[in-house]
């Protein structure tokens, strides 16, 4: 960041008083606004049909071509289940009924959060969007397991047939670091 987005002045790193991390302050004296930035939240949803999960390959970067679940940045004025709604909608054009969330994984090393809920497909009348060069449904043995975008994708999907086992499907967090963060 170099400049202010309240008055166009310069900004400088330093620690506000009463903080303790340093963040972008204006360094105009009368404006002084401190620029607090904070992790982006990825939200989307595990879309499920009988016994097979629906999986978008990715027309955009990063990881053009790979496969992914549904799932994309969310906006300002939504919850985090509006928005994994919604990015179904975009990348898959898929009606969904929401279950709860499944999978929480906090990526401290480039400051994202994600977030998957399960959810049961309503229809079968999913297609592409703009951001997907196709979708499909996939049962366990069918996984692109070789060609997933992200690996909270793959632990997701690994969670998901390992609970359905069980039929038990609890909340499941994790903290990956750096290495974890790409698939093969």
């Amino acid at each position: 960041m170099k400049f202010c987005s309240t008055c166009g002045a310069n900004v400088a790193l330093s620690i506000p008083e009463g903080d303790n991390r340093e963040r972008f302050v204006c360094t105009n004296n009368s404006c002084a606004t401190i620029h607090y930035q904070n992790p982006r939240i990825i939200t989307g949803c595990l879309p499920i049909y009988e016994d097979k999960v629906l999986l978008c390959k990715r027309a955009i970067e990063p990881c053009y071509g790979k496969w992914t679940l549904p799932a994309g940045f969310m906006e300002n004025g939504e919850s985090t289940e509006e928005g994994a709604a919604r990015e179904s909608r975009e990348e898959a054009n898929a009606n969904l009924q929401i279950e709860h969330l499944y999978t929480l994984f906090n990526l401290p090393h480039i400051n994202q959060v994600y977030f998957f809920y399960k959810a049961q497909l309503t229809d079968l009348s999913f297609c592409a969007g703009e951001e997907s060069l196709d979708v499909k449904l996939f049962s366990q043995e069918e996984i692109p397991w070789d060609n997933l975008a992200f690996t909270v994708v793959e632990r997701t999907l690994e969670h998901y047939f390992s609970d359905n086992q069980q039929n038990t499907f609890p909340l499941r967090n994790e903290t990956m670091q750096k290495s974890l963060f790409m698939s093969k």
